[in-house]
């Protein structure tokens, strides 16, 4: 009977004191040192839906309060739209075109449960911000109350009503953390559906892997001050039974072969999601996709605010943006 090689025994390290690099900007260096963010336990039970609708809007409240700070710095119209039933934010930064029909479809992030409702329309904002074009942030369904695949069932289905209006080269895909993994998903699931694919995908430290089987949950825990914990028991409720190595659960288990667009991923070296990153970068070279991959010194999951780190960023994203749109934005 053929049994599996036992693995290696682990490798123990002393524990030290890991000082913010001066490598970075003095603003970058400032982040690094500030405690990390209180997190609430997750519910003691998976099935305690209760206490996960606590936990859920106590993060919604956390999170609307500075997400809305940054959006108050982006000049841009911001309306709630249905959308073929989906409950949608459509934000256009000041001297764009309305007539303009190139839209970024963003999947906000949360964990896979919050960053619904005015945080959904806060982060459209910001996304338009990063991105110089008009943009359509899925305010999609969320657990306890809908698991997988509610969540990649909206995007779908505003993916199509954009194609009602305008050719797929006009639209970009892009998320970022647990949007990431949705965002990835929807193109997934827009190919396997014989759509025409969008022009090109931005992954922004994508949570590609809900098994959290890369080496970076293991060697940066602790060191990323964003994410200070697996987040095992959120992705078990998302998933809702499937098996977290289903590709819609976890993109990085697809098959790029049957194609996939054009992809940018970034993450920084002492982001938790390190490895879901280069992990989904490797698996899409390999298929042959044109994909890039940003790698920022000693940025965590959340990155730097403000900096010229950020700034670094967002110019790569935006190059990345209007080369696939063909010229540039606003």
């Amino acid at each position: 009977m053929h049994h599996p090689p036992e693995p290696p025994p682990p490798l123990y390290v002393p524990a030290r004191e890991i000082p913010a690099p001066m490598s970075i900007s003095p603003g970058a260096r400032a982040q690094l040192g500030e405690a990390p963010p209180a997190h609430p336990p997750w519910p003691e039970r998976q099935d305690d839906i209760g206490a996960w609708r606590a936990l859920i809007a106590k993060m919604d409240e956390l999170g609307e309060a500075s997400l809305s700070a940054m959006a108050a710095r982006v000049d841009a119209a911001v309306e709630e739209i249905a959308v073929d039933g989906v409950r949608v934010f459509s934000a256009l930064p000041a001297g764009v075109d309305p007539a303009d029909d190139a839209v970024y479809l963003d999947v906000h992030g949360g964990a896979l449960l919050w960053g619904g409702g005015a945080a959904c329309r806060a982060m459209a904002v910001i996304a338009c911000g990063r991105v110089g074009v008009r943009t359509w942030s899925v305010d999609y369904r969320m657990p306890p109350d809908h698991p997988h695949p509610a969540a990649v069932d909206d995007c779908v289905a505003v993916y199509r009503a954009l194609l009602r209006d305008r050719p797929a080269a006009r639209i970009i895909v892009g998320g970022a953390s647990a949007g990431g993994n949705i965002a990835a998903a929807t193109v997934l699931r827009v190919r396997d559906e014989g759509l025409p694919m969008p022009a090109a995908v931005v992954l922004l430290t994508p949570e590609a892997d809900l098994t959290e089987s890369g080496d970076s949950f293991n060697t940066l825990m602790g060191v990323d001050t964003c994410l200070t914990g697996r987040l095992m028991p959120a992705n078990l409720l998302y998933a809702g039974g499937r098996d977290l190595r289903d590709p819609y659960v976890s993109p990085l288990f697809a098959d790029f072969t049957l194609g996939f667009p054009p992809t940018l991923l970034a993450s920084g070296t002492r982001d938790l999601f390190l490895s879901n990153t280069v992990l989904l970068h490797r698996a899409l070279r390999r298929a042959g996709v044109d994909a890039e991959l940003h790698v920022f010194e000693a940025a965590t999951h959340a990155g730097f605010l403000g900096t010229p780190e950020s700034e670094d960023r967002e110019r790569e994203v935006r190059a990345f943006v209007e080369r696939h749109f063909g010229r540039r934005v606003a």
